[in-house]
């Protein structure tokens, strides 16, 4: 018989004292059961990541920590970021296999299950994907499939309804520990590694406590993140763009230097503050997308630390 592997449950946490404490409960459960079901061995455990909290995230963790020694902590010095708060799980946790899941466990944890018999089977890599997007918004489901979409367009490995809910090999971990950039996209930077991967499916519940941590705002710049970070498509279609106008302008001008010498020129102020009015757009817009991956650039080349630990819990 295959020797039982070593599972590390990785949650990041930022202001989750009202669901944590469920949370815990239903993971701790979980563990008990997929050692006795002979899934994992008995020295798996679940490991926290306090992202720079405000409220009692922090406390909860230690406490749950003393009661339950399998339960590890890990604290950043203030607020990294979701993504970073993941890799750190990883990159500072010893184990076979670690699954990645949020903390208010709307992505179901019954389907750990699955992932992990996945893993027995050979996949390295395996996707937790939603079945629907029934329990979001109109809005939020719409523009969700937008993203998709245009990701696509973009040529942009994604699983589509997928978030950060996956399990990774050691050895994919390992893999994925080489891409240093500090512009974090996990979802794309994940299908980059290869290895041989599989998707298991769910329904995604509803939030019973606390408020959810990605507003419109913090969706929009991980979606413009994720763009200037993995495609470049977006700068081509600049410079296409850009030789089309510079076409048109010409033939404009021949045509006006024509009506010129014909005497049919008519002076018209609403056409010219028109055009005026519309390339001035254009203009904005393309400096725009270049100021994206200029930004892009500048966090790059600073090569600051993804994330700064102040505290650990093992």
């Amino acid at each position: 018989m295959e020797k039982l592997k070593e599972l590390a449950i990785i949650v990041p946490c930022y202001n989750e004292e009202e669901i944590l404490p469920k949370s815990i409960k239903t993971l701790i459960a979980l563990r008990e059961n997929l050692i006795k079901k002979e899934l994992i061995a008995k020295t798996s455990k679940l490991v926290f990541i306090n992202d720079g909290s405000k409220d009692a995230t922090w406390n909860i963790i230690t406490k749950e920590h003393q009661k339950n020694p399998f339960i590890k902590g890990i604290s950043f010095s203030r607020n990294f970021g979701h993504q970073a708060a993941l890799l750190a799980g990883m990159y500072n946790t010893d184990a076979d296999i670690y699954i990645t899941i949020d903390a208010d466990l709307q992505d179901d944890p019954k389907v750990i299950e699955d992932m992990i018999k996945c893993c027995y089977e050979g996949y390295e890599v395996v996707y937790g994907v939603r079945k629907h997007r029934d329990t979001d918004s109109f809005f939020k489901r719409n523009t969700a499939l937008l993203f998709y979409k245009l990701m696509k367009i973009l040529g942009v490995e994604l699983v589509a309804n997928h978030a950060d809910f996956r399990l990774l090999s050691r050895r994919a971990v390992e893999a994925m520990s080489k891409f240093t950039e500090k512009n974090l996209f996990l979802r794309a930077i994940v299908p980059l590694i290869g290895f041989k991967s599989c998707n298991v499916y769910y329904d995604r519940q509803k939030r019973t406590a606390g408020t959810t941590k990605y507003p419109l705002k913090k969706m929009v710049l991980f979606a413009l993140k994720g763009i200037s970070s993995f495609s470049t498509v977006p700068l081509h279609l600049i410079t296409l763009f850009g030789v089309l106008i510079s076409v048109v302008s010409f033939f404009l001008m021949l045509w006006t230097i024509c009506a010129y010498f014909n005497g049919s020129t008519i002076v018209g102020w609403a056409s010219l503050m028109s055009v005026i009015t519309f390339f001035s757009g254009i203009t904005i817009l393309f400096m725009g997308i270049i100021g994206e991956y200029i930004a892009s650039i500048f966090v790059e080349v600073k090569n600051r630390p993804t994330y700064i630990i102040d505290e650990t819990l093992d």
